[in-house]
């Protein structure tokens, strides 16, 4: 299986991930091979990457850090969740316990984490995927950090639902992506306030989580949002949160900004600690993070493309890499690998979309 960006898909590419909407019903399965109309109807719902099976890569496997269940699960209780506070009706905390344990489960369940994957996000359920990556993530580092189970489900929670006070902001604004008016900044602020609010108000959460939505955007250096803390005045939980929800905006588009590649927003977030993020937290972090994801399509110093095919975990940056090199006889193709590791003089020059 690798990635492919939705422009270079063509007739016959055999989807290798079943794309799903923000309701977890099926939208393209697992095995269907594309069509013109299929593809012209991904790019419209904006789904900009998708996993596709062929040949050279069928023995690549990449795989979620948690189920596909389950990750439809938290997607679908945040809908419900955010459908019942925008029409001002209360919502079954009881019920996001249960999808968020379910991920939480999932992540104690593996010795080791290292996420590889790309969300393959549409325009419906962008707000939605987000808030669930953003839940592994910080879960994740809570799992590294030796967190309790107590922490780490206020943390999940509290992670899931960050941005819940989006809600009450317009969706044009939402739907955004060039960099905001001052107007507008100011007004999608809100939304941590907001957050509080919502979370504040369910007795059956702990109320660690409804602090997160409220200092998830505030940073070290005292420049965040909404009061501009600074250092030890920001809650842990909060910055495993900002840290997490800063990660996947870069490398996903979101509210006032467009996507960036995975290995260059791991570079920024390293640029930011000690200044917006906590040193030890970015390289706790970053540990678990594929700078270049397991299927991507890079560009080597010695003038060839490949396949990242697997990773080398104690160096992100040096993942094992396959081009495919064609014989005398044209329709004869071979492959060749580099472990990076150890092929020192060989090196990533660019990731190509």
């Amino acid at each position: 299986m690798r990635q492919l960006s939705i422009n270079r898909l063509k007739q016959g590419d055999v989807l290798g991930r079943t794309i799903y909407t923000n309701d977890g019903r099926v939208l393209l399965g697992r095995g269907i091979a594309l069509t013109p109309s299929f593809i012209k109807r991904l790019s419209k719902l904006g789904i900009t990457i998708v996993y596709v099976d062929d040949e050279e890569t069928k023995d690549v496997v990449i795989e979620d850090v948690i189920s596909e269940e389950h990750r439809r699960e938290a997607m679908s209780s945040l809908e419900y969740s955010g459908q019942a506070v925008q029409l001002g009706k209360d919502f079954d905390g009881f019920k996001v316990k249960k999808a968020v344990n379910n991920i939480i489960e999932d992540i104690l369940f593996q010795k080791e984490i290292f996420i590889s994957l790309t969300d393959m996000r549409s325009y419906d359920n962008q707000v939605f995927a987000h808030s669930v990556s953003v839940c592994v993530l910080a879960t994740v580092l809570g799992k590294a950090l030796g967190l309790d189970q107590n922490n780490l489900e206020a943390l999940a929670i509290g992670a899931l639902f960050h941005d819940i006070g989006t809600v009450k902001l317009p969706k044009t604004l939402l739907s955004k992506r060039e960099v905001f008016t001052p107007k507008e900044a100011r007004l999608y602020e809100t939304h941590t306030s907001e957050g509080f609010d919502i979370l504040r108000s369910k007795r059956e959460l702990n109320l660690l989580s409804a602090h997160i939505a409220f200092q998830h955007h505030e940073r070290m250096d005292g420049s965040g949002y909404p009061r501009k803390l600074e250092s030890d005045g920001i809650h842990q939980l909060a910055q495993i949160v900002g840290i997490a929800d800063f990660y996947d905006n870069l490398v996903n588009d979101g509210p006032g900004h467009s996507r960036i590649l995975p290995h260059v927003a791991c570079e920024i977030l390293m640029g930011c600690s000690d200044k917006l993020f906590s040193h030890d937290l970015v390289v706790t972090f970053l540990k678990h993070i594929a700078a270049y994801p397991t299927g991507c399509t890079v560009k080597l110093n010695t003038g060839e493309i490949g396949i990242v095919v697997d990773q080398n975990k104690s160096l992100p940056m040096r993942p094992i890499v396959r081009v495919l090199l064609a014989g005398q006889d044209l329709n004869q193709v071979k492959a060749k690998e580099y472990d990076l590791v150890k092929e020192r003089t060989t090196f990533i020059e660019a990731m190509l979309e």
